[in-house]
């Protein structure tokens, strides 16, 4: 050992940087972690801003009577919050370290939210301006210049970058010129004892008081192609655990200020450190006692002073076999929970929550009836027409920024996706768990989807628009198929909400006579009269037009 390498090693167990060493693990973290915090700050600074004006706003068109703008506010308040739940969960160093980060779902989830914040509040600013509401006006720009800026932050990948970066702790510089595998810092060996076993090497800490038998251990550890690392006392011991993680440690066992014992125990009860195996280091006269307490404590071994080589080498190749074969254990455990997470987001993706739970818990045949349910089919115009001329990659990219707000505000209103067919959308209200206002609720998301497809053009200028045909009834659900398995619905109410959109008009919310006298009470619906409607002849037909204003709307009797 190098006189220089003597000075490396103490100043690391001193917290002092040696001349020529490279910066200490704990150094690039803070640095890691202030660059995160900024990233999380810059992000909710416009977020907030949202989230408080819009807020804002509710109350004061609360307080005003103005109820026509508490819906869209509410939407925007609640499109913020979901948006900061999304940041909160996915900017954060726990999710970056275990690589867990997908920044493209978070870019594209974040646009969604953010075009409905943008798009509801063009609608309450152009509300506004005909109503000559200046006093909300201010405040809307404010929230569209918000929600601009987060949208420049979330596309700007130079911003971005750290989150892509390799993060997480890294250890010191030694541990990086080892060649660390992602699993475990143990590697072989390129000799062989002369049992022809195969030598580990790993990073060591050594934690004893008297400073030549730190020296002689640690010549003799080095020598054998280990990275080692030194402590006087079990203090700086478990200052220096806490910024580098090893992956054994050898302990002596009297000490001065935090002894051998006392360090194991409190070395042992930290879950980051638990599973770090330690070898005790004792004199002769010592092991008696000390030596079985250890053990209990949660040793691995322990060594008798003077060393012996033979043994010294057996004992620690065993723990570091042994802590080789555990982290490569975790970290296929690691990939089995991921996996299994993957599999749930799936499986939640195609059922119901509850639906799916049922099948994990053995229920082989899934079908329920239900009395009463609203069920929604919703077909864009044209779109066919326009398939043929716009390329399939463009055209995809069109339908999932149209559903996916569909799929949001289904989500809002607390209502099940059923299915999508082409650029058919269906969705039903009041099942799996049955709720008495599934109409009211289906009748808010009909409104919304019209406001949402409005707005929408496909790039070229040209506008889309939306037919969209409700009706209310009892329906079946279940499950269906064996592989490539869906939840689906049946029943007259289903083929009657079909009819409701492919006899309707674009532009229009058509409901059927039994769907209108859930309604009736709280919203406005114009009569369309009787309509032929192929299978079932005449029937009398609404169109939802809006919700009645809170003065005007009577309980359902």
């Amino acid at each position: 050992m190098t006189g220089r390498e003597s000075k490396t090693r103490k100043a690391v167990a001193s917290g002092t940087p040696a001349a020529g060493s490279k910066p200490r693990a704990k150094e690039t973290d803070t640095s890691h972690d202030t660059t995160l915090s900024n990233i999380r700050h810059n992000l909710r600074t416009p977020l907030n801003q949202i989230i408080g004006y819009s807020e804002m706003l509710q109350e004061e068109a609360e307080d005003l009577g103005l109820d026509a703008y508490v819906p869209d506010l509410q939407k925007m308040h609640a499109a913020g919050s979901q948006l900061l739940v999304l940041i909160n969960d996915n900017v954060s160093t726990a999710r970056i370290e275990s690589g867990k980060l997908d920044l493209d779902s978070l870019q594209r989830e974040s646009r969604t939210l953010l075009d409905l914040i943008i798009g509801y509040g063009e609608l309450c600013q152009e509300d506004a301006d005909g109503k000559g509401h200046a006093s909300f006006i201010a405040d809307l720009k404010k929230i569209h210049k918000a929600a601009k800026t987060l949208l420049g932050l979330l596309n700007d990948t130079e911003f971005l970058r750290p989150l892509t970066a390799k993060s997480g702790k890294t250890n010191l510089t030694p541990r990086s010129d080892l060649g660390v595998s992602a699993t475990t810092s143990i590697r072989p060996l390129n000799e062989t004892t002369a049992a022809g076993a195969q030598s580990l090497v790993g990073f060591i800490l050594i934690v004893d008081d008297n400073e030549m038998n730190r020296d002689m251990l640690c010549r003799r550890l080095e020598r054998q192609g280990h990275t080692v690392l030194e402590a006087e006392n079990g203090r700086k011991a478990l200052e220096i655990l806490e910024s580098v993680k090893v992956d054994l440690v050898l302990l002596d066992i009297l000490m001065p200020e935090l002894d051998g014992l006392q360090t194991l125990e409190l070395l042992k009860a930290n879950p980051s450190h638990r599973y770090t195996p330690v070898i005790m280091l004792s004199a002769l006269d010592e092991l008696e006692g000390s030596v079985v307490r250890c053990i209990e404590i949660g040793a691995e071994d322990y060594l008798p002073k003077p060393f012996n080589p033979v043994l010294l080498n057996a004992r620690i190749n065993a723990c570091l076999e042994k802590k080789r074969l555990r982290d490569h254990e975790q970290a296929y455990l690691e990939q089995l929970r991921a996996e299994r997470e993957k599999s749930e987001r799936l499986l939640l993706n195609v059922l119901p929550k509850s639906i799916a739970d049922r099948l994990k818990q053995g229920e082989s045949t899934i079908a329920d009836s239900f009395s009463d349910a609203t069920v929604l089919f919703a077909d864009l115009g044209g779109f066919t027409k326009l398939s043929s001329h716009v390329p399939p990659s463009e055209l995809v990219r069109m339908l999932n920024e149209i559903f996916s707000k569909f799929d949001w505000l289904a989500e809002l209103h607390h209502l099940e996706k059923i299915k999508t067919i082409g650029d058919a959308y269906m969705v039903v209200g009041g099942l799996p768990t049955p709720r008495p206002d599934h109409a009211e609720a289906m009748a808010e998301m009909a409104l919304d989807m019209l406001k949402v497809v409005t707005r929408l053009d496909s790039g070229d200028g040209r506008r889309f628009d939306v037919r969209i045909g409700i009706s209310s009834g009892p329906v079946v659900a279940g499950i269906i198929g064996s592989k490539k398995f869906i939840y689906d619905l049946w029943g007259d109410t289903v083929n009657i909400a079909k009819r409701m959109e492919e006899f309707g008009q674009l532009g229009a919310i058509q409901v059927s006579e039994s769907t209108y006298e859930h309604l009736k009470e709280k919203y406005l619906l114009e009569p369309r009269g009787k309509i032929e409607i192929k299978g079932k002849g005449k029937m009398t037909t609404y169109f939802l037009t809006s919700r009645k204003p809170v003065a005007a709307q009577r309980p359902s009797s």
